[in-house]
């Protein structure tokens, strides 16, 4: 449940818009006149998955407009309490969606580079490389759950389903930054310290597949629905099932050992998790109906979404075919 609040002029020309977002079927609204200095405020409520009609109709007819603002309220409970019955029909006639504009606030705060992304990002990787040197399942866990990777690489297919490039260089710029900071320090970690090699947590990410690709795009697609829908706390599995920060950490860890080939394959890994969740999070967005509001907007994210489906199309079958045919070396060889 929601309350959306507008605040506006009452120059406003009230009655084209409060038609246009009465078609957004409110449970209830209010409209209050003027006060001293000369504002009126509108207020709907709506239940859940409901609401992002009047949000748009009213970006259309106030966004050329001064003084207005809108806010979004979630709502935790209202008397007297809705029937039963017709909150079922309510579910099975819309399907649950959160608001485009929650959506963007909550996404975008997962793109930003700052300390606090990269300190996190640094603790988590000397977790990810001592545990996997370790063979320590809980520190692995733990290095999976702390690691802030995912949050630009879902701000980056958002964007992508957007059109937004605003917000794909800054979730680029952030995920290159995370991999980055997070590789180095496991690569100073693998040069300073003896580290065990044939570890089995440490050796886990270096095994490669075509299910690991299925595993990948399965993480992808359930994170986004989580957040597209509103459940964000299904992320914490997600983190666990595509884990982006212990590949890398592998990566860096034989990378300063010396051990090229085991690099390799963790390298392989990671690329994999990144690609199909990337190519899984853009295809759930589309499927979930996330759009721009305006026509302009919506040709443009037609465009971004091509190239992008299409690179990371091309990107996830090359990584798959050769993480094939390491399986199938893996296999002649015993391994």
């Amino acid at each position: 449940m929601r309350l959306i609040e507008l605040t506006f002029p009452n120059t406003v020309d009230t009655q084209p818009l409060l038609k246009s977002c009465l078609r957004a079927e409110p449970v209830d609204h209010r409209l209050e006149p003027a006060d001293e200095r000369g504002r009126r405020v509108l207020r709907m409520y709506f239940k859940s998955g409901q609401g992002q009609e009047a949000i748009d109709a009213i970006q259309g007819q106030l966004g050329e407009t001064d003084g207005w603002r809108l806010v979004v309220i979630p709502v935790e409970a209202t008397l007297p309490k809705e029937e039963a019955e017709e909150e079922a029909e309510a579910r099975n006639k819309r399907k649950t969606l959160a608001l485009r504009e929650e959506l963007y606030e909550d996404i975008a705060s997962g793109a930003k580079l700052n300390n606090d992304f990269l300190i996190l990002t640094g603790l988590s990787a000397i977790v990810a490389a001592l545990g996997m040197s370790s063979n320590s399942v809980a520190a692995v866990i733990g290095a999976m759950v702390i690691a802030p990777l995912l949050g630009p690489i879902l701000a980056f297919s958002f964007a992508s389903a957007l059109g937004d490039l605003d917000l794909m260089g800054k979730a680029a710029r952030t995920a290159l930054a995370g991999l980055g900071f997070g590789l180095g320090i496991s690569f100073a970690l693998g040069m300073v310290i003896s580290i065990n090699t044939e570890s089995p947590e440490l050796v886990a990410r270096t095994i490669v597949g075509v299910d690991t690709t299925a595993l990948a795009l399965a993480s992808g697609a359930a994170a986004a629905l989580s957040l597209s829908t509103g459940v964000a706390s299904a992320l914490v599995g997600v983190m666990v099932a595509v884990a982006l920060l212990p590949p890398a950490a592998a990566l860096g860890l034989y990378a300063g050992a010396g051990e090229w080939g085991m690099a390799a394959r963790a390298g392989l890994l990671l690329a994999i998790n990144v690609v199909s969740v990337n190519l899984a999070a853009l295809f759930t967005y589309r499927a979930k109906g996330i759009r721009p509001r305006t026509w302009l907007e919506r040709k443009s994210a037609k465009r971004s979404v091509f190239v992008n489906y299409a690179v990371w199309a091309i990107l996830i079958v090359a990584l798959t075919v050769i993480a094939w045919r390491v399986a199938a070396i893996d296999a002649l060889r015993g391994i």
